[in-house]
């Protein structure tokens, strides 16, 4: 894993870190039969009002569909290439299970082309496995979790995150997940061995404005320069510190808790993620 600097010949190159894919991504043109068309709302809703701000333009994209279930059981399939997706932070793999059935998955480090990977209740704890966490050793780095059986994987998908199977106990296991927070999930609920890949990720810097746009963000402007009748922290003679910073809607941006006390998965949290 590597990360691509440049000589700063122009002012949008200066700061400008990007990924490598050369050596990683080994195929340009996704499988067809697993995309679909993605359509840009421009932060608009039906009526054509704008309901979210800051959005707009970008390039386009097609979605990838990613098999988050991994429901083809005790059938194995070969990774046959390595690819890009616009629509996420990771890489994703290209399976063809012997079945014939084609399928996308997140891509863990170490996967390689050629390797062979399967899901199901009797497979190995091996990268790339896909199994329920009754069948995970205790300490294993896991990613793409379930919150409920045969949901589909909802938890540590972004690049380089994974979770800690801690321990078991009863019907639950206990998980450490990389925002810190510590919950109980159903031993049945499934998850895929490994860390997430493109770990360097983070390491990336867009190096000019320009990139957001292309993303389709467009400029976000502060609520301090913003007059009164547009936010609370706007208006004042001068420069203003605008009073407490809070949200355009007056909710304290700041150490206000927003989850609802009586909120029913609470009972499964065992520690708060650390702030």
């Amino acid at each position: 894993m590597a990360v691509r600097k440049f000589k700063p010949t122009t002012p949008g190159q200066r700061h400008k870190v990007i990924g490598v894919f050369k050596g990683q991504i080994t195929a340009t043109t996704p499988e067809k039969s697993l995309t679909v068309g993605k359509r840009s709302t421009g932060g608009r809703n039906s009526s054509g009002h704008l309901s979210t701000r800051y959005r707009g333009g970008g390039h386009k994209r097609k979605l990838r569909l990613i098999d988050f279930k991994r429901t083809n059981d005790n059938v194995p399939a070969v990774v046959k290439s390595i690819e890009y997706d616009p629509n996420r932070s990771a890489r994703i793999a290209l399976l063809y299970y012997t079945d014939g059935y084609k399928a996308y998955m997140i891509a863990p480090n170490g996967l390689q082309v050629g390797q062979t990977v399967m899901s199901g209740a009797d497979v190995a704890p091996e990268v790339g496995n896909c199994l329920p966490l009754a069948k995970i050793p205790v300490g294993t780095l896991i990613h793409c979790i379930e919150l409920r059986p045969g949901q589909g994987a909802s938890m540590a998908r972004s690049a380089g995150t994974f979770a800690q199977l801690t321990s078991r106990e009863g019907d639950y296991a206990i998980i450490k997940l990389p925002s810190g927070e510590t919950r109980k999930v159903l031993l049945t609920c499934r998850a895929t061995v490994g860390v997430v890949g493109n770990s360097d990720h983070a390491l990336e810097s867009s190096g000019k404005a320009g990139r957001s746009r292309w993303q389709g963000r467009r400029p976000h402007n502060r609520g301090v320069v913003m007059n009164p009748v547009d936010h609370p922290m706007g208006g004042g003679e001068g420069r203003q510190s605008g009073g407490h910073p809070r949200s355009r809607t007056g909710l304290y941006a700041k150490g206000l808790k927003t989850r609802s006390p009586k909120k029913h998965s609470s009972k499964y949290i065992i520690e708060r993620r650390k702030k």
